[in-house]
């Protein structure tokens, strides 16, 4: 029986846990788990790029369109350096996860240090989206708190289950296997999931992530 891929994402700030699932909806295998770095481990502000020390905002300003576009661009090529070695070994990726904190616009958050960590937090989710849109592998969003019941609803499993058998994925594997670890797996799951099950839609596609998007911002500004 052919196996299928998926990559599911836990998004930090400056890095991401990675995990890839091989296998059967019923019982998926972690083939990988790693941290990956989205900011130039060289440049140790880029990791929080909107910071200018504790709990302050980093000015507009040329340093900080610079920051941002090393990010940008460091963060692009390893994640897509990433996906283009899970697609050469093994089944090419079906599709990819990201697990996030918020998707809240930044632009609608009043508390000046609760708005740098949300622009921080869109910037290096987008970089993911658009790693995966480059290599045409289809993306979905879920927050981080929503995780967990959205694995109940598609794998029709319940949570107590779902948490044993995610935790059991990383006993062979070398390395951390925490929390961040554990819901790139789930997100890879729901991924599989998605795959086997087309009636689900088990997170937010990014296509209709930005539309929503869009729209809300159009309507914050009537």
């Amino acid at each position: 029986m052919e196996s299928d891929s998926a990559i599911g994402f836990t998004v930090k700030s400056g890095w991401a846990a990675a995990v890839r699932l091989v296998g059967q909806l019923a019982s998926p295998t972690v083939t990988d788990s790693r941290r990956i770095d989205l900011s130039d481990p060289a440049i140790p502000e880029s990791r929080q790029p909107y910071h200018s020390g504790f709990g302050t905002a980093r000015k507009s300003s040329a340093e900080l369109t610079h920051l941002v576009s090393s990010v940008r661009r460091f963060g692009q090529r390893s994640a897509s350096s990433l996906i283009q070695i899970y697609a050469a070994d093994g089944p090419p990726p079906t599709g990819v996860g990201l697990v996030v904190g918020s998707l809240i616009d930044p632009d609608r958050i009043a508390n000046a240090h609760i708005r740098i960590h949300a622009l921080e937090g869109r910037l290096f989710r987008e970089i993911l989206e658009q790693a995966a849109l480059k290599a045409a592998v289809p993306c979905s969003v879920w927050r981080e708190r929503d995780l967990y019941a959205a694995a109940v609803e598609v794998l029709r499993q319940p949570e107590q289950h779902i948490r044993s058998t995610v935790a059991a994925l990383g006993r062979s594997l070398q390395g951390a296997w925490r929390a961040e670890q554990k819901a790139a797996a789930v997100a890879a799951w729901l991924v599989l999931a998605t795959r086997k099950r087309p009636d689900h839609r088990p997170g937010v596609p990014v296509l209709e992530h930005r539309r929503r998007r869009s729209a809300d911002r159009s309507a914050h500004d009537r």
